[in-house]
């Protein structure tokens, strides 16, 4: 029985991570859930989210993805919904362009884990790289990528000046959440949905040419913990 539940979970985060324009209100109820977890995130007064508020102040831009899962039963995978947004030289947020986030992997290990997770994006280089239509996290060796606290593993660690910082807090059966090999790739449809228009990662993020008044709160909540000093 255990095994028939989370073979069902499994499935059932790997088919939501194959994408899909859905309505507009599930598009609102993602930029939502992504406003509670930075608050959850970066609000508890912990050194791991001090530590994450302070290289918010200095992204690019960033990815946050409010529940991602980790499922397994000799087959596993990972999976969820995310939001980008980015950041110009003013200091002001954009509105959010949508990315879906999954993997695979085979090994002996069973549970389901949820998990909350954000990726600071430091840099234009890095931002260039994740705007492509599919990013691998770890497989590009020029970009460095670091990781907050002790949940997650990605493909290269750099003490100074990493292109990627990443942090997630976790719940449930695992100790910790691996994103090195994870995939993020954009939702165009769920971008045209959320708009009334079509529009790119790149035209929301970098040149902010469209805007949602629903994502205001994720915006206001952003310019809160991450204002540059």
């Amino acid at each position: 029985m255990r095994r028939a539940i989370v073979l069902t979970a499994l499935l059932g985060l790997l088919a939501g991570c194959a994408g899909g324009a859905g309505s507009q209100a599930e598009q609102q109820a993602l930029v939502d859930r992504a406003t509670l977890a930075v608050q959850d995130m970066l609000g508890d007064n912990t050194a791991p989210a001090r530590d994450a508020a302070a290289r918010l102040r200095s992204a690019r831009a960033v990815i946050i993805c409010p529940q991602v899962f980790r499922a397994g039963f000799i087959f596993g995978g990972e999976g969820g919904a995310c939001v980008l947004v980015g950041r110009d030289g003013a200091g002001s947020w954009s509105s959010p362009a949508f990315y879906g986030i999954g993997t695979g992997s085979v090994g002996l290990q069973a549970g389901l884990q949820d998990s909350q997770v954000m990726i600071m994006i430091m840099n234009d280089r890095a931002l260039n790289a994740v705007l492509s239509s599919q990013f691998t996290l770890g497989a590009d060796a020029s970009l460095s990528v670091a990781t907050i606290g002790g949940g997650i593993g990605a493909g290269t660690t750099a003490a100074v000046g990493p292109d990627l910082v990443t942090y997630a807090k976790a719940r449930g059966l695992f100790a910790g959440v691996t994103l090195e090999g994870s995939i993020l790739s954009s939702r165009e449809e769920q971008n045209q949905t959320y708009y009334g228009r079509s529009a790119s990662a790149r035209q929301i993020v970098v040149d902010m040419a469209v805007h949602n008044p629903g994502a205001d709160p994720l915006r206001s909540v952003l310019m809160r913990f991450g204002t540059r000093q």
